[in-house]
C-alpha cells in the first residue's frame, strides 16, 4: 500500500486488476459449473466413479445442484463488476461453498474439481484483498 492522502490510501493497479480478475473468474467458474451440471444431467454415465470412495452421490442429483449453483455463481460475478459490497460478500461466500462442493465432486472428475477449487481460492483472495472504495471507478 502506498501513502494515505486525505484519509484514503492510494491503490495500486494490481489491486484493482485482481478484483477485475476475480469478477471474471467468478463468472467463468459459474459458467463452468453450469456446464458441468448440464453434462451430469444429460449423460450421467460420462462421469466415472472409482470403487473405493467413502461417499456416493447420485450423479444426476449432483448435476442439478451444480447447474443451479453455477447460475448463482455467475450472477455473483456479474454483480461484482458493479463494485457492490453485497456482491463481494456473496462472491466470497459462494466461492467458499463452491470449493467445498468441488471437494465432494473429486470422485467423479478429479482434475476438473481441483481446477475449480484452485480458481475459487484465487478469487477469494482477490475479492478480499481490496476494499469497496478502492475499486469504485474500475
Amino acid at each position: 500500500m502506498a501513502s494515505t492522502t486525505a484519509g484514503r490510501s492510494d491503490v495500486s493497479g494490481w489491486a484493482v486488476g485482481f478484483t477485475t480478475f476475480a469478477a471474471v473468474m467468478l463468472t467463468m467458474v459459474g459458467v463452468f459449473q453450469f456446464f458441468e451440471g448440464l453434462a451430469a444431467i444429460i449423460h450421467s454415465d460420462y462421469f466415472v466413479v472409482g470403487a473405493r470412495y467413502s461417499y456416493k452421490i447420485d450423479t444426476t442429483a449432483w448435476g442439478w445442484i451444480h447447474l443451479i449453483w453455477g447460475i448463482i455463481v455467475a450472477c455473483a460475478g456479474f454483480a461484482l463488476f458493479a463494485a457492490k459490497t453485497w456482491a463481494r460478500v456473496v462472491g466470497i461466500t459462494v466461492l467458499s461453498l463452491t470449493a467445498i462442493a468441488q471437494f465432494l465432486y473429486l470422485p467423479y472428475y478429479p482434475l476438473w474439481a481441483m481446477l475449480i477449487i484452485a480458481l475459487s481460492v484465487i478469487c477469494i483472495w482477490a475479492i478480499a484483498s481490496v476494499g469497496r472504495d478502492d475499486v469504485a471507478g474500475y
